[in-house]
């Protein structure tokens, strides 16, 4: 989970968001490749906001996207294959391209900071294609009201665990996820902003852009679209 992390301990690398490089490099793709081939056409152009090691971008490639993939991180960057990369922070990012799918994952949207949030959909807003689509990953406002400490799930020999919560604000949770693969283990801490549909909304048209529809069950994925469609 990288929900605006705060900071992170553990072994290796350790990016300015809080990411553990290692850990990462472990993950594959879940659902996120399927999401993306339900919008984007076949062969598409796709803009990655915040790659990371290419957890989605190798997957993305592999089903014949043509995939940018954007990361502050050089050291996350260095793990991507088969893709273009740029190492930059999104909120900066002006390629002066436009594609055919722009990918907001990993719960940016969900950041703290209205500013910083405005301008990571400004950032969306300025790279989708006429008749593209932005696919923005964010936690709905009942998502958050789901999450308990002690609560995670384990993949082999992987585990995800949420080891500590609080409720800072009427709409602010603070949270340290801890991550375990063998005998290494990791702790990141981020804090998260819950937003109604109606707040999320307002942010996507202050950036001009457009909720379209919902991609998944759980709402976790949202298509949108420049004001203009």
């Amino acid at each position: 989970m990288e929900i605006t992390p705060n900071s992170g301990t553990g072994p290796g690398a350790i990016t300015p968001d809080g990411s553990p490089v290692e850990f990462y490099r472990l993950l594959g793709a879940e659902e996120e490749a399927d999401v993306v081939a339900g919008v984007v056409p076949a062969g598409g152009t796709i803009l990655e906001l915040g790659s990371g090691t290419g957890r989605v971008t190798h997957a993305l490639v592999e089903r014949g996207f043509r995939v940018v993939a954007v990361d502050e991180s050089p050291e996350m960057l260095a793990h991507v294959r088969g893709a273009e990369t740029v190492c930059a922070r999104v909120q900066e990012l002006d390629l002066g391209r436009r594609f055919d799918g722009v990918l907001l994952s990993s719960y940016l949207v969900n950041v703290p900071d209205d500013a910083l949030r405005h301008d990571f959909l400004a950032a969306c807003a300025r790279h989708v294609a006429p008749g593209g689509s932005v696919l923005v990953q964010w936690q709905p406002a009942e998502a958050h009201e789901r999450w308990q400490a002690g609560r995670g799930r384990t993949m082999g020999d992987i585990g995800i665990h949420m080891v500590a919560l609080e409720r800072v604000a009427p709409t602010l949770f603070s949270a340290t996820m801890e991550y375990r693969h063998r005998d290494r283990v990791w702790t990141q801490s981020f804090t998260s902003r819950q937003l109604t549909d109606e707040e999320l909304a307002a942010e996507l048209a202050r950036a001009g852009l457009a909720l379209d529809r919902f991609l998944t069950e759980d709402r976790t994925w949202v298509r949108v679209v420049p004001v203009s469609e």
